[in-house]
Order: C-alpha cells, then structure tokens, then sequence
C-alpha cells in the first residue's frame, strides 16, 4: 500500500488463546498467545514507519490483549474503557459452536439482543460512536491517532465511519492485528482502509 494520510486507525490487538481456540472472547482478559505478540511486533513496525501517517497518539481499551499490542507502537498508551470488547456476559469464553442456535440467530437479527449479564450491539455501537466522535474534533492535535481495540468496538466505528447502524457488524469481517483507516472529509468520516493485514505477511 502506498502512504495514505489517515486522521484515526483503528486496529485489533494480535491473537490470543482464546481467539485460536474460537472462544467468544468478551470482557474476559487473556494475554497474546505466541502468534499473537509476533503480530503486534509487525504492527508497530508498520506504523512506527510513517506508511499510514505520523502517529501522534496511542490508545487502548484497558484489556490486557489490546495495551500488549499498542505498547509496541513506541509511545505511551492512554486507556479509554469506551473501546472495551462487547460484554458477551453468561458467553463470554463460550466456544461459538455451543451457542444455542435460536439465540445466535436472534442475536444477528436484533442489535438489542441482550446476552444474558451482557450488552447490546446497540449500546456499543453509541458508546464507540461517542468515543470516535470526541477523537475526530476539527481543533484536534496535528497527527494520527491510533485505536488499539476489539472486533466489535472496530466495527462499530467503521460503520460510524459508513452513515450505516450497528447491523453492518455482521456483514464485515476482521482478522487479529488488522488496521482500519478513517479520514475525515470536511465534518464527515469517511472509511479509507479496512481489515489491512500486509503488514503480517512474512517473507
């Protein structure tokens, strides 16, 4: 990819355990798996080199997955619990093949669908909508911003990014350590780069 200005990446932290072993993986907070700290070492080599901007701040929800894979972008990392992975509640680290499938197909079909001690799609979607909102300013610092978050909370923002509600989560996909790029045209966000992952290809 060819250097692109970017005003906010957001980005996924690297694979965990739970991530390999296809857990739901909400609230609950493993550290990187092996894989996972390789993928967060390429990372920040890629953004560390300038390819999608001068990055001027670093934040992170505050699992332990997300401030492993930011610390290695080489500034401090700021915490912002409003970037914190869905509350899968009673399914959290629940392998996805054991939900019932009633309620998995409720749950794709209803962003108010509440799992059971958990949170809505639709309550995430107000609080990443928020959080974004705050970040993209127009008397905000010159440089670029880096999101250090969850598949969830990532998706949110790029359909904050589309003019699109918190139903397109379940049309995009996102891998471990990917990058998202928003740049603000005028007032209105506009979704630059999704789901980048050259940065993890080895040679």
């Amino acid at each position: 990819m060819n250097k692109t200005h970017m005003d906010l990446l957001l980005v996924r932290h690297g694979r965990t355990t739970a991530n390999a072993k296809g857990l739901l993986l909400g609230h609950a907070n493993p550290p990187l798996d092996e894989l996972g700290r390789q993928q967060a070492a390429r990372l920040g080599d890629a953004l560390r080199s300038g390819r999608f901007g001068t990055v001027a701040r670093v934040i992170s929800s505050p699992l332990a997955r997300t401030a492993e894979t930011a610390s290695h972008i080489g500034l401090p990392v700021e915490i912002d619990d409003r970037f914190i992975e869905l509350n899968y509640g009673e399914f959290d680290e629940v392998p996805l093949a054991e939900v019932p499938a009633a309620t998995w197909a409720e749950w794709r079909s209803n962003i108010h669908f509440r799992p059971p001690g958990g949170e809505t799609l639709a309550e995430l979607g107000i609080r990443v909508r928020s959080a974004c909102e705050s970040l993209m300013v127009p008397d905000r610092a010159p440089g670029l911003t880096v999101v250090v978050s969850h598949v969830s909370p990532i998706k949110a923002g790029a359909a904050w990014a589309l003019g699109g509600d918190d139903s397109l989560s379940w049309r995009l996909h996102l891998d471990p350590a990917s990058i998202s790029g928003i740049v603000m045209r005028g007032a209105s966000p506009v979704l630059s780069v999704f789901n980048e992952t050259a940065h993890l290809a080895t040679e």
